[in-house]
């Protein structure tokens, strides 16, 4: 565990291969069968924005389109980092488009 990560909200994340969610009345736990880690996500809201990391949309996106309001904003992202810290949430390798590798190549 890196206790320096912290969540870029500008970048996408996805829920680690060996993570499993599973639903509760109160919200979910989260289990990593890698590293055995538990943990207990306590929002309805807060389950279904990490089961919503598809490695394409920022995080930034994510909470937005899940209507996760702005005066709540750094408590997602807490609990995010938190996530990333324990190894279930991992970043994406940022995709390159063609107009990417273009810019990069003239400079």
């Amino acid at each position: 565990m890196d206790a320096a990560l912290e969540i870029d909200a500008a970048a996408s994340y996805v829920l680690h291969p060996n993570v499993a969610v599973r639903p509760e009345p109160f919200g979910a736990l989260v289990y990593h069968y890698g590293n055995r880690k538990l943990v207990f996500l306590k929002s309805p809201r807060m389950v279904t924005v990490v089961r919503a990391l598809d490695g394409v949309r920022s995080v930034d996106e994510v909470l937005h389109e899940h209507g996760v309001a702005d005066r709540q904003r750094v408590n997602y992202l807490g609990a995010l980092t938190s996530l990333l810290r324990s190894d279930m949430i991992v970043p994406t390798a940022p995709v390159h488009t063609p107009e990417d590798l273009a810019d990069a190549s003239a400079r």
